[in-house]
């Protein structure tokens, strides 16, 4: 009896099905908590990590955003590392597949320890950024022409704005600034997780 999944690449699809909760989760989740944030947060110049808490010394975290930040994140983190896990029973492009495991710590961390934790918070923030970034990047081995060059092009984004955040912040802002280093990570969740559950998930017959 056919499985549905690629012998190639096995539990693809369900790591697929994974990675795109887990983007529609982020986008959705970011966006609700900052719907319940009390006025004075904006896009520009509010960072996505105040939702949960603002940075010390004064440390702020408002309710419910600051749940509703901090679960998003961690269950995001948890599905992230769980479809990572998928992709590894498979040995090819072990490489790869490390930093999808790396992203989904990170965001793990990000909810785990919030604005307010010091050292922490920006730690797993920023093993975030670089995994992510360098996830896109790398998961033009598993895809194909044009779809891999979008995901290249995400990555580049994400790493782009975030080494030069000191010539964008001028700018875009702080907030704004970071959303183009997040927002390409998310798409490309959602994107990639799309893919993997279209190729190698059971055809349905018509």
């Amino acid at each position: 009896m056919s499985t549905g999944i690629s012998p190639g690449i096995p539990g693809a699809s369900y790591a697929g099905i994974l990675f795109l909760l887990a983007g529609s989760l982020l986008f959705m989740g970011i966006i609700t908590a900052e719907i319940f944030y009390p006025q004075g947060y904006t896009t520009a110049n509010s960072e996505i990590s105040d939702l949960g808490a603002t940075r010390p010394p004064d440390s702020i975290s408002y309710q419910p955003s600051a749940t509703l930040f901090n679960w998003t994140m961690i269950l995001s983190g948890l599905l992230i590392i769980g479809g990572a896990l998928l992709l590894f029973r498979n040995k090819s492009e072990r490489i790869f597949k490390l930093f999808p495991l790396l992203l989904g710590i990170g965001v793990l961390g990000v909810g785990i320890f919030p604005g307010n934790v010091a050292i922490l918070h920006p730690i797993f923030a920023l093993m975030t950024f670089i995994s992510g970034g360098l996830s896109c990047i790398l998961s033009w081995k598993m895809t194909k022409s044009p779809l891999k060059f979008v995901f290249v092009i995400l990555g580049g984004m994400t790493l782009l704005f975030l080494f030069l955040q000191s010539f964008f912040i001028p700018i875009l802002g702080d907030g704004g600034t970071e959303r183009f280093v997040a927002y390409p990570v998310i798409i490309w969740l959602i994107g990639f997780g799309g893919f993997l559950t279209g190729k190698y998930g059971t055809p349905e017959e018509i």
